[in-house]
């Protein structure tokens, strides 16, 4: 084959090429929290987001009730600082892994997870290139220029 001929394109699906990529690191998968953190997203589990916000206002409504409304305001500050030093970042790495193992586990979540602008691509080549796809790129093509630039 010489150098002007070319080369044929990889036959394996896009899917499994980006599952490559993403392997191999070469790949970044960028994924919208706030819009798959929300009531009706596949991955959005009510306990982790409702139970940590509403012992938080109970143990501060008590704390006034019982003691002074400086408790209860010493409790809810508290309980702020908890929320978004401790349990605001493990929901975040929760959803994106969640999200995550949803779409690459078939092309047709990829494609309803892509179209509703929930994923992004992200690759920075050795060269120093840097690409990037969203959702009005297509997912397939971008997965396939990488897959040629990085061969």
């Amino acid at each position: 084959m010489s150098e002007t001929e070319e080369q044929e394109p990889d036959p394996r699906p896009p899917l499994d090429l980006l599952r490559a990529l993403l392997d191999s690191q070469v790949l970044k998968l960028g994924v919208h929290i706030r819009k798959m953190n929300s009531p009706g997203s596949p991955v959005y589990q009510y306990a982790e987001n409702i139970w940590p916000a509403a012992s938080i206002l109970t143990a501060s409504f008590v704390g006034t009730a019982l003691v002074h409304w400086y408790l209860g305001a010493a409790i809810l500050a508290v309980g702020c600082w908890w929320w978004i030093t401790k349990v605001q970042p493990r929901i975040r790495d929760g959803v994106f892994e969640r999200t995550s193992a949803l779409a690459i586990s078939s092309e047709a979540y990829f494609d309803a997870l892509w179209a509703k602008g929930v994923l992004s691509l992200y690759a920075e080549l050795p060269d120093g290139r840097k690409f990037a796809a969203t959702r009005r790129d297509d997912w397939r093509g971008f997965v396939r220029l990488l897959t040629r630039e990085t061969a």
